[in-house]
This record gives structure tokens, C-alpha cells and sequence, in this order.
């Protein structure tokens, strides 16, 4: 538990106006909002920061407590899951390890099969076509459960291209279900034939 701030905080300009930089992510062509911005004021810290969903142990963990939610596929150490529901963009999954383990306690073991098996879902999403990338994220504030986000980006719309991909799936119309379904079935059929078992 932390109990006290980096120095770095200490030279936080905390609930002064921050300048929008001229040159920052509202000007990349991929922002997806335009017109007058402000910076929100920096709020003071907040230590110790309150605990993160599973942070107390699996007894804790929503992903422990229901491990057989939202899977798409699984093996014996790993399961891949989706969001209960179709969003803006084609696909967004998560791979989650079965054990309740962040990346800095993960063993030895489920290490060496990250790297493999996140090649393999992004080739499974790829392989549904008119996907031109599939960003990975690792975004471990709200929940102490490892889990890795994957989001396909549509061939040809290069203004989703890079950091604001999540931000336009949240801005974006959410898909049709049948078509989130096929591509969530697509995905767990390729994962399953290199091993594993494909859950829808």
C-alpha cells in the first residue's frame, strides 16, 4: 500500500488552469472531438488510493466469483471474454488468466504462454477480414485480476488509429448483435483449433 506520493506529485500544478498544449492529442487527426476544450483541474491525490476490485484476494475478484461469465474460449490456464455487449467497433475482448494474479505475481509458467496466446487472439480477430489492426491494452486500475483488452480496428478508418481507439468505440453507434455474435463465435472457433475449447 502506498501510503505516500512521488515527488513528481509534488510539482503537479493540483487545481490550477492547465494550458491546452497546441500541439497535443486535440490536434491529432484521430481526436475525435472537436471544438473548444479545457483541461480539467488537477484534483489533489488520494492516498492510500482505495482498492481495486479483487484487490483483496479472489474472494474479492468479480472475475474469481464468476469465472464462467462472458467466455468466449478457454483452456486450462486462460479464458478470453467479452463485454455482454456489442459496442462501436467490430470486437473488443479481454484474456484473463483462470488464477487470480496481476502481471507482477503472474508465474513463471503463465508468463511464457502470454506471449504465444496474444498472438493467437490477435490472428483470430484479424482472420474475421476488414480488420486492419488489434491494439492491446493492459489498463490494471479498476480491477486487480489481470486481464489484457483487445479492440480491432476497421480496415480502412485510419482516423481510429492509435490512443483514441477506445474513446471511438465509446462514441460510435454499438454494432448489430448478430454480426458482434458471429464475430465473438468466429474468434472462439479459431482460438479452438490450436487448442483449448471454443465456448459459444
Amino acid at each position: 500500500m502506498i501510503e505516500s506520493a512521488h515527488p513528481f506529485v509534488a510539482r503537479l500544478p493540483i487545481g490550477e488552469p492547465i494550458p491546452m498544449p497546441a500541439d497535443g492529442i486535440p490536434g491529432w487527426s484521430t481526436f475525435p472531438i472537436e471544438g473548444d476544450l479545457r483541461v480539467r483541474p488537477l484534483e489533489p491525490p488520494v492516498l492510500p488510493e482505495p482498492p481495486r476490485d479483487g484487490e483483496d484476494g479472489p474472494g474479492s475478484c468479480r472475475s474469481c466469483l464468476h469465472p464462467e461469465r462472458n467466455v468466449i474460449w478457454s483452456d486450462e490456464h486462460w479464458r478470453v471474454t467479452h463485454l455482454r455487449q456489442p459496442s462501436g467497433l467490430p470486437l473488443l475482448l479481454m484474456l484473463r488468466p483462470h488464477g487470480h494474479f496481476d502481471l507482477s505475481d503472474l508465474p513463471a509458467a503463465r508468463s511464457a504462454e502470454l506471449g504465444p496466446l496474444m498472438q493467437r487472439v490477435e490472428r483470430a480477430m484479424l482472420a474475421l477480414g476488414g480488420i486492419a489492426r488489434v491494439h492491446v491494452n493492459r489498463w490494471g486500475d479498476g480491477d486487480a485480476h489481470l486481464h489484457y483488452w483487445f479492440i480491432a480496428r476497421p480496415a480502412g478508418m485510419l482516423q481510429f488509429r492509435g490512443a483514441c481507439l477506445a474513446v471511438w468505440d465509446d462514441l460510435l453507434p454499438p454494432a448489430p448483435e448478430q454480426e458482434w455474435r458471429a464475430n465473438l463465435a468466429a474468434v472462439a472457433k479459431a482460438l479452438a483449433a490450436d487448442g483449448g475449447t471454443a465456448r459459444l
